[in-house]
């Protein structure tokens, strides 16, 4: 009924979002993985997705794409599982910083690619990438203050907003960014995860290698 097309799972931060949010909330989808800048991954993308890129969802025939579009229409037809909050301003808030972080953040993207296998201490934080990282911890600080329901996540329960930022929780981590108490705990609920759990040890395991998303450790 529900079928997902993602890319790497070690690299693909867009795939992540929608797989994380069907998993958590325990919605039944199967898989297709394709590697991507393959020889052949833009045909066999263009035969799933009208964009050519990952993700791509196929609900009984109709496909939506783009990361941010598929949990939206998750959470239209399973209004049941709640994936926004159920508090009108809350809602709104997570709305927005969803949708910041779909339209924004490049030097955190174009600096700190998602890489499940790496570990190491990230030391060439440019201006711009210091301001990136100071909002991301802003922005779960103040969830985390004006929103405190029942729940280790921005919102209380996991919602869209964490799908939306979990890929930057395993960049935090991956590349040793320093970020307060507050900021540590919410990652440590991310990271707690069994779904992400299970997607780190599956990216963990793939063989092939994007050499634009393998960075060397720095001193």
């Amino acid at each position: 009924m529900n079928h997902l097309f993602i890319g790497n799972k070690n690299y693909s931060s867009w795939s992540l979002r929608p797989w994380l949010l069907l998993r958590e909330k325990g919605i039944p989808f199967s898989e297709t993985r394709i590697p991507l800048y393959q020889e052949d991954s833009e045909r066999a993308l263009l035969q799933h997705s009208p964009s050519g890129k990952v993700p791509a969802f196929v609900h009984h025939g109709f496909t939506v794409w783009d990361s941010l579009a598929i949990c939206e229409y998750i959470a239209d037809i399973y209004p049941e599982k709640k994936c926004w909050p159920e508090a009108v301003d809350a809602r709104g808030f997570a709305r927005s910083i969803s949708n910041e972080m779909h339209s924004g953040f490049f030097a955190i993207r174009n600096n700190l690619p998602m890489n499940c296998r790496t570990k190491m201490q990230f030391k060439d934080i440019t201006e711009e990438l210091s301001y990136e990282i100071a909002r991301i911890c802003e922005i779960w600080r103040t969830c985390r203050e004006r929103f405190p329901a029942a729940g280790d996540f921005l919102f209380g329960p996991f919602s869209i907003a964490d799908a939306m930022y979990a890929p930057v929780v395993l960049r935090f981590q991956s590349y040793g960014i320093s970020v307060g108490t507050a900021e540590q705990d919410y990652m440590a609920a991310v990271l707690s995860l069994d779904g992400l759990q299970s997607w780190i040890a599956a990216a963990i395991a793939e063989r092939e290698v994007i050499t634009d998303a393998e960075i060397e450790a720095y001193g």
